[in-house]
């Protein structure tokens, strides 16, 4: 088995920044000559000593956790147990093989570094400057002038200055590239009105259809179509065209800026194109699990996917394997996804750190009308509003509350997110967020969000009668890492786009697309400070990337009191959280936390037994106050059932 020799260091050595790496040390279009290690020099000299230098650590630490646990259950595979794989990665293979589809020509289009060159288009004596779009805390999109001396999207601004001291930094205008945005669509619509846009400056379009009825090639309606946006916008797009949605979208990074590439509809060519591709270039794989691919089974291209497929089904789950093997094969969407409504709405805000409450109400404030405005405009209202919080030390916290009736204006998202907020001061953030979600007319949801279908009442009872909440409050709080702007939630126009997100691969759809997240339930009790709303709050932390990855991943539960324990070395048993042994203090923190709150359910319950008893004592004992039992129904027949046939014969009968 192979050990890649890039196996992250501990931090020692003469070079400790060569092991030290985060979003945005990884090259992107235009950084090709870029000196690689002066900007990992750079990252690592001025993030050290920080908390997200520490955050990074720490999840470091779990990322070497996961490689040791998947390297000791390879070493323990036998001969038998590699054959055995073997025949099941064939056979997924051939099915796999048998679903391939060359008769779509799916195009993306994307355009070139987007805020950077509206903001250069709006302010032409910012051309040929480098150019960044955002502020010191956090910088959106580099202009490719930037990208030479190693700025990128997902950089700290302080740290681009740094690299280039002449960077010129644009405040962002979204109202702008919203603008920009829809005037590039009204050309995407020619080409294909049910076209995916995932972003203000990306889509996929289906141009099957096109070049069939005109007659014409995937490389002209890629050329036709990046100068019609180059003539309504002004703007430059890149443009790939194959198969399938996956190597499309690979295929327009290839000669960007500006410049398209063109992949055959042929099993040969795809299979050509994909075997010498890094596995990094494919959405979905981040850099956990390219660490793990890498420095556990030696993989660093999609061909070698194949090779170890047996391995890959043995240490991954069935759904990771699945996606594995498809890009090995080159196999991506092909068939446009149904049209779904939206099940959810957000925008959120990176700021510089701060404690300040006045602020930090203030932004709330701001975020809620932004969220109230994007739902009007599509006419939605919804019932459950999350917050979203990262502290100053880089760790992810999610409130969630579900109002009894559907709210969409700011008022009313201010009341719960006020409350939300409230309940977690103080504490210094650096982004804020709001997600409403749970909108009116979704499938599931009744006409009246207050009145139960039979079976909803006795499932809700079921679940209840598992729950150990007051006033109909359950709150759950599980502590986790951060998750590198969040994998891969769609990307929303309030929110940076360009930064690099990784995406847990057992969670996208047609294997081309942020985890699953364990849960410990504890009771917490509100002021119910808001007149008729009945509310539930529920306290959930990001985990990282991979946590549901490995089919050994263990579930952790909370209803297990007093058995806490760390899973495989580093996960805890109560509530999932992954900490490893060399936080010793960190983790007694956790244990300690979990003793508490224990202690503290118990003596909830003491009380109220305790209470229970003292008002049974203060009750007269008299015979007057003694309940006199109910009197039994007298049944016919004493007590037979009467056929229902019987009972309707016997009805005519009388009348």
């Amino acid at each position: 088995m192979s050990s890649a020799a890039g196996t992250p260091s501990d931090g020692g050595g003469d070079r400790p920044w060569q092991s030290y790496h985060t979003a945005y040390t990884n090259a992107k279009a235009g950084m090709e000559g870029v000196d690689r290690e002066k900007v990992q020099k750079v990252i690592y000299e001025m993030s050290k000593g920080s908390k997200y230098f520490e955050n990074e650590q720490k999840k470091e630490a779990i990322t070497k956790l996961k490689i040791e646990h998947l390297r000791a259950q390879c070493a323990k595979l036998t001969d038998n147990d590699i054959s055995h794989f073997q025949k099941i990665a064939e056979r997924k293979i051939l099915e796999l093989e048998a679903s391939r589809d060359l008769s779509k020509i799916w195009l993306h289009t994307d355009m070139d570094a987007f805020y950077a060159a509206v903001e250069t288009l709006e302010n032409p004596s910012l051309k040929e400057k480098p150019l960044a779009v955002g502020g010191m805390s956090m910088i959106a999109t580099a202009s490719y002038e930037a990208r030479k001396f190693g700025v990128r999207a997902a950089m700290p601004g302080f740290i681009g200055c740094k690299l280039c001291p002449n960077l010129v930094f644009v405040r962002p205008n979204f109202e702008r590239y919203t603008h920009y945005s829809g005037l590039a669509r009204k050309v995407f619509q020619r080409y294909d009105p049910n076209f995916l846009a995932t972003s203000l400056d990306e889509a996929y379009l289906d141009i099957t259809e096109v070049c069939s009825e005109r007659g014409i090639t995937g490389e002209e309606v890629a050329s036709e179509l990046r100068d019609a946006v180059h003539q309504e916008t002004g703007l430059t797009c890149s443009a790939g065209v194959a198969p399938n949605r996956m190597i499309a979208k690979v295929c327009s990074d290839i000669n960007k800026p500006n410049g398209q590439f063109i992949l055959p509809n042929d099993r040969d060519a795809v299979t050509t194109f994909v075997s010498t591709l890094p596995i990094r270039k494919i959405g979905g794989i981040g850099k956990v699990t390219e660490q793990m691919l890498h420095q556990v089974l030696g993989i660093t291209t999609c061909q070698e996917m194949l090779q170890k497929a047996a391995f890959l089904c043995a240490l991954f789950s069935e759904g990771s394997t699945d996606f594995f093997l498809s890009v090995g094969l080159g196999l991506g969407g092909t068939e446009t996804p149904e049209h779904r409504l939206r099940k959810s709405m957000s925008c959120e805000r990176t700021f510089s750190a701060t404690n300040d409450s006045r602020l930090l109400f203030e932004k709330l404030d701001n975020l809620a009308e932004n969220l109230a405005d994007d739902m009007q405009k599509e006419c939605l209202k919804g019932r459950t509003l999350t917050l979203k919080l990262k502290t100053a030390a880089f760790e992810v916290r999610t409130r969630a509350a579900t109002a009894q009736n559907y709210i969409s204006s700011k008022e009313d998202i201010l009341i719960y997110a006020k409350k939300l907020l409230k309940a977690e001061m103080p504490l210094s953030l650096r982004l804020m967020g709001l997600r409403m979600s749970h909108f009116s007319g979704e499938k599931d949801d009744s006409t009246s969000p207050t009145q139960k279908t039979l079976d909803r009442f006795f499932h809700s009872s079921d679940i209840n009668s598992n729950t150990n909440g007051t006033n109909g409050a359950s709150c759950i709080d599980v502590s986790g890492g951060d998750n590198d702007c969040n994998d891969a939630t769609m990307k929303d126009e309030c929110s940076i786009h360009d930064a690099e997100k990784d995406v847990p691969v057992d969670q996208r759809p047609s294997h081309e697309e942020n985890s699953s997240v364990p849960e410990g339930a504890s009771s917490v009790n509100y002021d119910n400070e808001v007149a008729s709303s009945s509310w539930k709050v529920t306290r959930i932390e990001k985990f990282d990337e991979l946590g549901d990855l490995t089919s050994s991943k263990a579930s952790a539960s909370s209803s297990k009191h007093g058995q806490h324990f760390w899973v495989d070395g580093y996960i805890c048993s109560m509530c999932g959280f992954e900490l490893p042994p060399c936080f010793e203090e960190e983790r007694q923190e956790h244990s300690d936390f979990h003793l508490a709150e224990m202690l503290q359910q118990e003596e909830a319950v003491d009380g109220t037994a305790r209470l229970s008893k003292e008002r049974l004592a203060e009750r007269p004992c008299s015979s007057a106050t003694t309940p006199t039992p109910k009197k039994k129904l007298k049944s016919s027949k004493e007590g037979k059932h009467i056929p229902i046939d019987s009972f309707f014969l016997k009805c005519n009968k009388n009348l």
